[in-house]
């Protein structure tokens, strides 16, 4: 988080407007806006008094104001109040009425970052979608504030960006950076640098769609630097997802999934069928992406096919060996069909659960893990791979 310096300290060269001034009135700071802190006459004179709203306003604006940082050594106070309440109106992220969204700002000119308070919580938590605008010319951090307390601003409104914010408006993409701020932020780790984003993205949402997905880069060559982040739309699949994806190997990498600001949370007893379903899925989304895609060979590997259980009986496994030669010949001419069967005295027999295709040759091959892969086969979710011909051919049916 970031460290909130001098936010009630100004510099000294900062000054105090009094000349003209009218009794009972509160004097003019840069950055403050008129009627930030309003005062009340009485019969003693002009006593400084916090009514309700004013103390509704101090409980309530750690949540109501972003950090914004990256700033350009021109910006001020009143550049930053105009822009982010111009595209704050443009996004659609206005939700309290007519005028400006931004009531407040406070620059630190040195360090080049700003805070800027909204006028309710939920335009606060959609600026957030603003992450990466750009601003001066330059993109631009915005993130929540060092006091932001997640679990007290989920009582005051919505703590994530509005999904429907019209963010093309500014130049932003949806579903990019945007919406990753909160306490549902998910950290994953360990990805091999060689998967792409639509294999990551494709991976996550097994458990359902994204709100906001980034994959952290490397801003001179491009390259994935191993981890993301991704907020999913339905928050309480959140914990599900951590606990699912979260030690699963891919490659040589080991995944570390846990939400972003806390360490390994377990799933509630309610979420374990959930939970299982979900772990069914990632095992054939980890079988799909632990290396980059074989090159096309005339053998096909099929998991998720066939039970082990199924293959004891002789009379059943004939009968499976040739319902699989009459529904894979129809992409093209079989050589052999191989389905390994279980030892009779225990022992591990590679490639048990597995049928291995030969067609006679690689178009063939090819048809049938197009039409194959994916398809749904007594409940399950075909798996279709190409298999290296030379290990096939020397009966090494374990890779």
């Amino acid at each position: 988080m970031y460290k909130e310096e001098q936010y009630r300290s100004f510099p000294s060269s900062v000054g105090i407007c009094t000349i003209g001034q009218m009794p009972g009135t509160t004097p003019t700071i840069p950055g403050m806006f008129p009627n930030t802190f309003p005062m009340a006459s009485g019969q003693f004179g002009a006593l400084p008094v916090m009514p309700v709203q004013a103390m509704t306003q101090q409980a309530t604006r750690h949540a109501r104001r972003v950090y914004v940082g990256g700033l350009s050594p021109t910006a001020n106070e009143q550049s930053v109040a105009t822009f982010f309440s111009h595209v704050m109106s443009a996004i659609g992220g206005n939700t309290a009425g007519p005028g400006d969204a931004v009531v407040n700002v406070y620059i630190n000119h040195e360090k080049k970052f700003a805070f800027v308070e909204m006028r309710s919580v939920e335009e606060a938590s959609n600026a957030m979608a603003l992450d990466g605008i750009i601003f001066e010319g330059a993109p631009v951090k915005v993130r929540r504030p060092s006091d932001y307390n997640p679990s007290l601003a989920a009582t005051l409104g919505p703590s994530q960006p509005n999904p429907n914010l019209n963010l093309a408006a500014v130049g932003l993409s949806p579903g990019s950076a945007g919406g990753l701020e909160g306490p549902d932020r998910i950290f994953v780790g360990g990805l091999p640098y060689y998967f792409t984003e639509a294999q990551i993205r494709e991976l996550l949402e097994s458990f359902g769609p994204l709100r906001g997905f980034d994959l952290v880069k490397d801003r001179e060559t491009g390259n994935s630097k191993g981890y993301a982040f991704c907020v999913y739309q339905d928050l309480s699949v959140t914990d599900i997802a951590c606990a699912a994806l979260n030690g699963i190997k891919m490659g040589d990498k080991t995944l570390t999934v846990r939400r972003a600001n806390q360490g390994t949370t377990q799933p509630k007893p309610e979420q374990e069928s959930v939970l299982l379903h979900a772990q069914q899925q990632i095992a054939l989304q980890r079988f799909m992406l632990q290396q980059p895609a074989a090159p096309a060979t005339k053998v096909l590997c099929l998991t998720e096919v066939v039970n082990p259980d199924e293959l004891r009986d002789d009379e059943d496994y004939e009968d499976i060996v040739e319902d699989m030669r009459a529904e894979c010949g129809k992409f093209g001419t079989l050589t052999n069909v191989v389905i390994p069967r279980p030892n009779p005295n225990g022992e591990q027999t590679p490639g048990v659960g597995k049928v291995f295709l030969e067609y006679v040759d690689v178009e063939s091959a090819t048809k049938a893990r197009q039409g194959l892969n994916g398809r749904k086969f007594g409940g399950n979710q075909v798996v279709a791979v190409f298999y290296p011909e030379n290990k096939f051919s020397e009966g090494d049916y374990d890779g």
